[in-house]
């Protein structure tokens, strides 16, 4: 997860393969996620996240679905970096916390599908 000065160009290391990417642009700042070992030197990053990702995809006339998600994680006390695409969520949570949000969503009656190793 990295951020950057909004009058910078786009940054097109941003645009790693891998299982996720998103690239937003504000006013404010470039706010990017994708595979750390994509980030240069110097770029302001905090690592160490890793993503869980809502079977999709969702209809938009869905209601609810990110917030039952967040407040399941956060009365458990983990924090989540929230991205959202046309089809789905996903929800990037620090890796030292995995487990707790993991046992939290099951606990609350989501479904977990992990993918093979």
């Amino acid at each position: 997860m990295c951020r950057l000065e909004p009058d910078l160009p786009f940054p097109p290391w941003a645009l790693a393969p891998g299982p996720l990417c998103s690239v937003t642009r504000t006013p404010e700042e470039w706010s990017v996620v994708c595979p750390s070992g994509r980030v240069p030197e110097g770029v302001r990053q905090e690592g160490g996240w890793r993503a869980l990702k809502v079977q999709g995809p969702l209809p938009f006339e869905a209601v609810g679905i990110l917030a039952a998600l967040s407040s399941t994680l956060a009365a458990a006390g983990v924090s989540l970096f929230a991205v959202s695409t046309y089809d789905t969520d996903y929800l990037l949570v620090k890796e030292s916390r995995m487990e707790t949000a993991l046992g939290a969503l099951r606990h609350a009656g989501h479904a977990i599908h992990l993918p093979r190793e």
